[in-house]
C-alpha cells in the first residue's frame, strides 16, 4: 500500500479544514444522535414499563425520521465541500496524477472522515445516552431507573448507516471527477452565470401553490377537514417555496432592475445585480434554509404546547374524574338508576372517598346520514351517501337531556322535539328514519370538545318527551348499537383524594358495575378515568416533545451548517468581484455598503418566509391539536411566538459569526 496517498489525504484535510472542521463536527453530532435515538429506542424492558408501548412507537418514528435526515444532510454538505475542492482536484490532474490516483487519495479522505466521525459521534453519544434518557424519562413521567450501558445494536447499525453514506458520497465524488476534464476542474469556481431568464409561468405557479396551501390552511373546518388537508397544503406550500426562490424571487428582482429610479443608485444596483446572477444556484439553499426553519418552528411549538397544555386537555376532554357507560335493552328507570348510584356511594364511602357530583343520563346513539332535514341510518356500502354528509346522532328524553346539560326545557309535545346542532341547522321540522318531527325550539349544544374536533361533521341531538317516544325512534331506525343493548346510561362522577386514591377509585367503580350486570340485564362498557388517562398522555405527549426537541436540534444544526457553506462559498465567488470594483474607483465603504445591503436581505429572506408560512399554518396546526384534546389557542400563539423569538434570535447570532467569515475572505 502506497502511503503517498493517505499522506496527500491528510494533507488535504488539514489545508481545507476551513471546509472539512464543520463538516466532520456535523458527522459527529448526526452520529451521535442517531445512536442515542437507536440506543432510547431498542432499550431492553422499555415495552415492559408503563407507558413503554407508545414511547417506543414514538422513538421508533424518530428514528426513521433523524436516520433520512442524517442521509440527506450529509449529501448536501458533501455538495458545498466538493465544490470548493474542483480546483484543487484539477491542479493533482494538471501536475500528472492520474484519475485513478485522485480517486485513492479521496478514498482515504473519505475513510479518515468516516473514522472521526464514527467514532467521535459513538464517543459521545454513549456518554450523552443516560442524560438523553433521563430528560425523556422526566418528560413523559416515568420513575424507572436507567442503568449506564452500550447498545451494541446502536454502534452496529450506526457503524453501517455511516458507511453506507459515505460510500454513496465517495462514489458521487468518483463520477463527477472521472466526467470532468482538468480544465473544467480548474475552472469550477471562475464559470460566469449566465443572468436568469424571468419565468413568469412557473412563477405564477409557484404563487398559486402558495395561496392554495395557505388558503387550506385558514378556511380548514375541524379536525377532520384539517387531516385530510394538512399534508395537501404542506406539499403545496413546499413546492411553492421551491419556486418561490428559483423563479418568483427572480421576476421579483426583475421587476427592481426595471424600475430604474431604484435600480441606479450605488447600493441597490451592486445589491440586485448580485442577487440576480447568484439567485439561480443559491435558490435552492435559500428554499432548504426556510423550509427547515419553518420545520423547526412548527415542531417545536406544538410538541411544547401539547406538552404545556396537559391539564388543560384533561379538563376538557372529561367533564368529571369518572366516565363510565352501561349498555341496556330499555331505557333504564328510577329504582335501576337509584340502585347503580347507591352501589357507587357505599363503595365511595367504604374507600373513605365522598362522590362530590354525580351527573347521569340516557341516550341513544346512531351513526346518521343527513341530508337536508332528512336522517337515516348511514350505510357505508351505498354509492350514493357522502362521506361528508356522515354523521352521528344522539337521541334522548327532556328529561335526560336536562341532567346532561342543565338547561331548563319545557314540556314537548307529541310529533314535536327538540335539536341541538353542532352546525348549522335550517328548517322548521326534522325527520327521523322516516318519522316526521315539528321543531319546538332549537337548543344549546352540550359537547365542549366535539363542537371544535368534528368541526364540519354533523353531529345532532334530538329531544324527545318520554321514553315511549325514544322506543319508537329506535323502533324505526331499524339499528342497535351494541347488539340488542342500544340504550347508553352514563354516569359522570367527580370525586376526591389524591391521583392515586382517585385511580384505585376508577378501578372499583370497574369491579362495582362488573357486578351488577346480571342483576339489571346490562353491559358494562369503557370506564374512563381522568387520573388514569393524564399518565397515557403525560408518556405521550412527554415523547413527542423529546422528539420535537430532538429533531429540531437536528434541523437547526442542519440550517446553520448550510448558511455557514453558504456564506464561504459566496465569500470566495465575491471576492474577486468586489476587488474588480474597488480597482475601477468605488470606495471600500461602498463596497461595505453594498455587501451589507446584499448579505441582510438574502439571509433573512428564508426566517422571513418561514414565519410567515407558520403563522398562515396556524388555523390548521390549532384544529390537528384537537386530536389530543387541546383546544387552548391563546397558549399555542404564546409557544408559537416564544419559539419564534428564540428561533430569531439563534438565527441572528448565526448570521453575525457566519458574516464574519463572510467579511474576512471578500476583505482578505
Amino acid at each position: 500500500m502506497n502511503p503517498l496517498y493517505c499522506k496527500l489525504a491528510l494533507t488535504n484535510l488539514k489545508n481545507n479544514r476551513q471546509f472539512y472542521l464543520p463538516y466532520l463536527l456535523a458527522g459527529m453530532v448526526s452520529a451521535m444522535m442517531f445512536y442515542m435515538m437507536r440506543a432510547l429506542q431498542g432499550s431492553e424492558g422499555l415495552e415492559s414499563m408503563r407507558g413503554g408501548t407508545p414511547l417506543k412507537i414514538v422513538l421508533t418514528m424518530g428514528l426513521v425520521i433523524v436516520g433520512a435526515c442524517v442521509c440527506i444532510f450529509l449529501f448536501y454538505t458533501n455538495s458545498f465541500v466538493m465544490k470548493r475542492r474542483r480546483k484543487e482536484l484539477g491542479v493533482y490532474n494538471i501536475l500528472g496524477l492520474e484519475k485513478k490516483h485522485i480517486a485513492k487519495v479521496m478514498a482515504w479522505e473519505a475513510a479518515v472522515l468516516y473514522l472521526l466521525s464514527l467514532g467521535g459521534g459513538l464517543a459521545a453519544g454513549i456518554v450523552f445516552h443516560k442524560l438523553a434518557g433521563m430528560f425523556l424519562y422526566r418528560l413523559t413521567g416515568l420513575s424507572e431507573r436507567i442503568p449506564f450501558y452500550v447498545s451494541g445494536w446502536g454502534c452496529l447499525q450506526t457503524a453501517q448507516l455511516f458507511a453506507l453514506v459515505y460510500a454513496l458520497m465517495l462514489l458521487y465524488n468518483f463520477l463527477q471527477v472521472k466526467l470532468a476534464n482538468p480544465i473544467e476542474l480548474l475552472r469550477g469556481n471562475n464559470v460566469g452565470e449566465r443572468e436568469p431568464k424571468a419565468k413568469w409561468v412557473s412563477a405564477t405557479v409557484g404563487v398559486v401553490c402558495i395561496l392554495t396551501g395557505y388558503y387550506m390552511a385558514v378556511t380548514v373546518c375541524g379536525t377532520l377537514d384539517a387531516l385530510n388537508l394538512f399534508f395537501v397544503a404542506v406539499v403545496l406550500v413546499i413546492l411553492g417555496t421551491y419556486e418561490l426562490f428559483m423563479t418568483v424571487s427572480i421576476a421579483f428582482l426583475k421587476l427592481l432592475k426595471k424600475n430604474k429610479s431604484y435600480y441606479y443608485k450605488t447600493t441597490h444596483f451592486i445589491a440586485v445585480s448580485g442577487m440576480l446572477y447568484r439567485m439561480k444556484r443559491n435558490a435552492v439553499g435559500l428554499a432548504n434554509i426556510c423550509v427547515l426553519s419553518t420545520m423547526v418552528l412548527v415542531m417545536v411549538s406544538t410538541t411544547v404546547c401539547l406538552y404545556a397544555g396537559m391539564e388543560d386537555s384533561m379538563q376538557l376532554q372529561f367533564e368529571q374524574e369518572i366516565g363510565t357507560t352501561l349498555y341496556f335493552d330499555s331505557l333504564p328507570d328510577e329504582e335501576t338508576r337509584g340502585y347503580l348510584l347507591d352501589q357507587l356511594t357505599d363503595a365511595a364511602r367504604r374507600q373513605g372517598r365522598e362522590l362530590e357530583e354525580i351527573k347521569e343520563y340516557a341516550l341513544l346513539s346512531f351513526t346518521m346520514h343527513m341530508s337536508g332535514n332528512e336522517v337515516e341510518i348511514y350505510n357505508n356500502e351505498d354509492p350514493s351517501y357522502d362521506f361528508t354528509e356522515m354523521g352521528i346522532l344522539y337521541a334522548m328524553t327532556r328529561v335526560d337531556y336536562q341532567k346532561r346539560t342543565g338547561e331548563a326545557l319545557e314540556e314537548i309535545a307529541p310529533g314535536r322535539a327538540v335539536v341541538a346542532s353542532a352546525a348549522d341547522f335550517l328548517g322548521d321540522s326534522l325527520t327521523v328514519f322516516g318519522r316526521e318531527y315539528e321543531l319546538a325550539k332549537r337548543a344549546e349544544f352540550p359537547e365542549r370538545l366535539e363542537k371544535e374536533f368534528l368541526g364540519s361533521m354533523n353531529v345532532l341531538y334530538l329531544v324527545v318527551e318520554d321514553g315511549a317516544e325514544l322506543d319508537r325512534v329506535l323502533e324505526a331506525s331499524g339499528f342497535s348499537s351494541v347488539g340488542d343493548k342500544a340504550y347508553q346510561y352514563r354516569m359522570n362522577l367527580e370525586i376526591d383524594g389524591s391521583p392515586q386514591e382517585r385511580k384505585a377509585f376508577a378501578q372499583t367503580v370497574r369491579e362495582v358495575l362488573g357486578g351488577c350486570w346480571e342483576k339489571l340485564g346490562c353491559s358494562v362498557g369503557m370506564t374512563d378515568s381522568r387520573a388514569e388517562q393524564r399518565e397515557v398522555t403525560m408518556e405521550l405527549n412527554g415523547g413527542f416533545l423529546f422528539l420535537g426537541l430532538f429533531l429540531g436540534m437536528l434541523f437547526l444544526m442542519i440550517t446553520v451548517l448550510i448558511i455557514y457553506y453558504k456564506q464561504i462559498s459566496e465569500g470566495f465567488e465575491d471576492k474577486e468581484r468586489f476587488a474588480i470594483m474597488t480597482k475601477v474607483g468605488m470606495s471600500r465603504e461602498m463596497v461595505k455598503a453594498a455587501i451589507n445591503s446584499q448579505v441582510r436581505t438574502v439571509f433573512f429572506m428564508p426566517i422571513t418566509v418561514a414565519v410567515i408560512h407558520t403563522l398562515a399554518a396556524f388555523p390548521i396546526l390549532k384544529s390537528m391539536l384537537l386530536l389530543f384534546g387541546l383546544a387552548n389557542t391563546p397558549l399555542f400563539a404564546a409557544c408559537l411566538g416564544a419559539t419564534a423569538a428564540v428561533f430569531a434570535v439563534i438565527y441572528f447570532v448565526v448570521f453575525r459569526l457566519t458574516s464574519g467569515s463572510y467579511y474576512r475572505i471578500v476583505y482578505g
